[in-house]
């Protein structure tokens, strides 16, 4: 029988408050994006633990951090991590639990049960969120697996015209050296990720905890529909050639297929431009953002073969110029059967009863890593089901629990 591996809750709530403390904005809100200042401190702290912890530290060629107390009979790596970088603003928990979960379950499994046969490690990600530069997406996971392309940093520019390799070598990294990072597949063994779940169906199942079985797959599309500008007035329905209502009919089309589909289909419009954006006339321009996303790949086929019919089609019914552009496209990842088992048992240990098994449908590190080997998450009840927000919030009570059952899947992996 799996036995708890129980971690001290003032220490996750006093590692939770240090932490924020380093891009703190307003009460609850944080503002670290990638090779900030408030970023650098931040990793500085999680350097301090990770020593502090009994573990070597070392900081690879793009900043993350890693910490690894080597294992008796060597091998391949039992990685546990997540991301230090938050949305601008973000809150308190999205990636920093996982990265505060993966210090306090190795330091206390260290302090407990001595040196373990497999090797341990943890890593914090330097970014995930591209909140800073917005092509930057996963820039710390995916150096780890070698999928930063050479001309990648060159051409990157945050949101003040700044580029990514002045960003990097303002906290002393040399953009040169960015394939130093790649990790080799024979050098890691399984990666399991701790993360709030950023959604509602723990809180509305009454579950603390609960454990992915798939990433979500997802394609992003930037749709331009090209039209013929006219007075808003003066020129009959008849004849308009309106990108707008294309654009309306359109949105409206694809988040009817995702709800005809049903859950865990999921399609969002989040951005729209329109040229001229004028009360009084026609656009010429419209251009809009369709995010489609499910962690099973034939519903990922099924919703993104509606979505592009809808597209063709009403642009071809309205006489509209169509341009459809992919600028994001992933499989789902499932996830570790081996690793979900060993996750789920930890999991009945430590709440003393099975807890659900459910799909992420947000994207993760793990996802990158997935390239690399095995991987598993593990999900923390968000309250109200809200993340990337300073009103983001997991109760002291969950974060233990699911960093017990973090603590408890890894004795079982490594000792």
């Amino acid at each position: 029988m799996t036995s708890p591996v129980r971690v001290p809750p003032e220490l996750v709530k006093r590692r939770l408050h240090d932490l924020a403390q380093h891009g703190k904005h307003g009460e609850t809100g944080v503002w670290r994006p990638v090779y900030s200042e408030a970023w650098a401190t931040a990793q500085d702290l999680v350097a301090a633990w990770l020593v502090e912890a009994g573990l070597d530290v070392r900081r690879d060629a793009v900043g993350n951090v890693w910490g690894r107390l080597e294992g008796s009979a060597g091998g391949p790596a039992i990685v546990t991590g997540s991301h230090i970088d938050s949305q601008l603003p973000g809150g308190r928990f999205d990636g920093a639990l996982g990265i505060i979960g993966a210090v306090v379950a190795v330091a206390t499994l260290r302090e407990r049960c001595g040196r373990p046969r497999r090797t341990l490690e943890v890593v914090s990600f330097c970014e995930e969120e591209a909140s800073r530069f917005p092509t930057a997406s996963f820039w710390g996971s995916r150096a780890v697996i070698g999928g930063i392309g050479p001309d990648e940093a060159a051409a990157m520019r945050d949101l003040d015209g700044r580029g990514m390799i002045e960003a990097m070598a303002a906290v002393g990294l040399d953009a040169a050296r960015i394939p130093e990072a790649r990790r080799d597949k024979g050098d890691v063994d399984a990666f399991v990720e701790l993360h709030i779940e950023q959604g509602p169906r723990l809180e509305a199942g009454g579950e603390p905890v609960g454990v992915v079985t798939a990433i979500t797959g997802y394609r992003q599309y930037l749709v331009e529909l090209r039209g013929r500008s006219t007075h808003a007035g003066a020129f009959p329905m008849a004849g308009r050639r309106d990108p707008m209502a294309g654009a309306a009919e359109i949105i409206s089309g694809v988040i009817g297929n995702a709800l005809r589909l049903g859950p865990p289909a999921v399609t969002t419009v989040g951005r729209l431009l329109i040229e001229p954006n004028a009360r009084a006339v026609v656009p010429a321009r419209v251009s809009f953002t369709i995010d489609a996303r499910h962690p099973v790949e034939a519903g990922r086929g099924a919703l993104l073969s509606a979505h592009e019919a809808t597209i063709n089609e009403v642009a071809a019914r309205r006489s509209l110029d169509l341009t459809v552009r992919i600028d994001s496209d992933r499989a789902p990842c499932p996830c570790d059967q081996s690793l979900v088992a060993t996750l789920a048992k930890a999991a009945a240990a430590v709440g003393g009863r099975p807890v659900p098994n459910l799909a992420s449908g947000a994207v993760h590190d793990a996802q990158q890593m997935a390239t690399l080997c095995p991987v598993a998450m593990l999900f923390v009840r968000s309250r109200d089901g809200l993340s990337h927000t300073p009103d983001e919030f997991s109760s002291l009570e969950d974060c233990v629990a699911g960093i017990e059952t973090l603590a408890t899947a890894l004795h079982q992996l490594a000792y």
